[in-house]
């Protein structure tokens, strides 16, 4: 039975994988440059929260990808999403210590961002747990 409170288009993997892939790209030109604004707001920590709130993103595009792509464990995908976050998490600190005007390899930065991954796995989880219970 097919759920039609979900569109069709919404229950391909591929797009999510697409939507995942752009995310990505778009880290990557966003770590090419400085933040324009970023430096002028006086909160202690704004850059974890950034870097916290992007890899949620991105952790929840990857998630619902695979779930959809059938991956058979919850464990798994939990465990693929945050190998995936850490390893483009850790090429994107190398790449801004590359960036003139912007400090990489910091290690606080990569936290944050396998905190947003493991936040963002979770709340995917809860959405596909509340999906299964509506069907």
């Amino acid at each position: 039975m097919r759920d039609s409170r979900f569109p069709t288009l919404l229950r391909t993997s591929s797009v999510w994988l697409a939507a995942f892939a752009l995310w990505a790209c778009l880290l990557w030109i966003l770590s090419d440059r400085p933040l324009p604004g970023a430096n002028n707001i006086d909160l202690p920590g704004f850059d974890k929260i950034l870097h916290f709130l992007y890899f949620l993103i991105g952790a929840v595009l990857l998630s619902v990808a695979l779930y959809l792509r059938g991956l058979s464990s919850w464990c798994r995908n939990l465990f693929v999403v945050l190998i995936t976050v850490a390893v483009i998490g850790a090429l994107d600190e190398w790449h801004q210590s590359w960036v003139p005007g912007r400090s990489g390899n910091d290690l606080g930065d990569w936290i944050a961002d396998l905190l947003g991954g493991v936040a963002g796995a979770l709340i995917s989880k809860s959405f596909h747990s509340l999906r299964k219970a509506l069907r």
